[in-house]
């Protein structure tokens, strides 16, 4: 159901709060970049092609936060050994994710909806799962206060569908505090021992896209 919140009020939420938190926050970010800069090297930011609303892709931002190292045939290292000391740090305070208020403000993001995942991840989805791009994808959403990635894949997209089917002003404002909350208290970062979530590979009990 499309709602005037839906279709005017978010946004009007998103830049409400975000032009604001850019004037503040950027001697904050200007710290992280350099930190980033002296200890990791160029790029200082990531960049990444993800699924927007209705799945179209646009970049999003973040701050680097694991280093190019490759194996002796020149092959990338797993995630978990490439993620750096300060990338730790960054993703459990959050910090990594700064830039993406400027995706905020470019409409790309929303303050609150489905985390946007991989291009990869699309064809995987089963019809139900798919249906968390029918939203904006958020800096944060129901998932990330309920869990993040302490969660399994299954119980994160149910939570995304969740929040697509009832989105209002009052869940908004709710998950903004929850979230604030969460990073100052550093819950449910990571996936047991990890900051980082393992690979979607599907769902094998549910059926994909439109195959049967």
């Amino acid at each position: 159901m499309t709602t005037f919140y839906r279709r005017h009020g978010k946004r009007l939420l998103d830049l409400a709060l975000t032009i604001p938190a850019l004037i503040l926050l950027t001697p904050v970010m200007g710290v992280v970049a350099l930190a980033v800069w002296l200890t990791t090297g160029r790029p200082v930011l990531f960049r990444q092609v993800r699924p927007g609303l209705h799945a179209q892709p646009f970049t999003m931002l973040k701050f680097r936060t694991m280093s190019d190292d490759t194996d002796a045939d020149g092959v990338l290292l797993p995630d978990a050994q490439r993620l750096t000391r300060l990338g730790r740090f960054l993703r459990r305070t959050s910090l990594d994710e700064l830039p993406e208020l400027w995706n905020v403000l470019r409409g790309d993001m929303s303050l609150v909806g489905p985390r946007p995942l991989r291009m990869e991840y699309l064809p995987l989805y089963s019809r139900e799962q798919a249906r968390r791009h029918d939203m904006t994808p958020g800096v944060t959403g129901w998932a990330q206060v309920n869990g993040r990635n302490a969660l399994s894949w299954e119980d994160k997209f149910a939570l995304d569908v969740w929040y697509v089917d009832r989105c209002v002003f009052a869940l908004d404002v709710r998950i903004l505090a929850r979230t604030a909350w969460k990073v100052i208290t550093q819950q449910g970062i990571g996936s047991g021992d990890s900051l980082t979530m393992p690979r979607f590979t599907g769902t094998r009990t549910q059926q994909r896209g439109g195959a049967t």
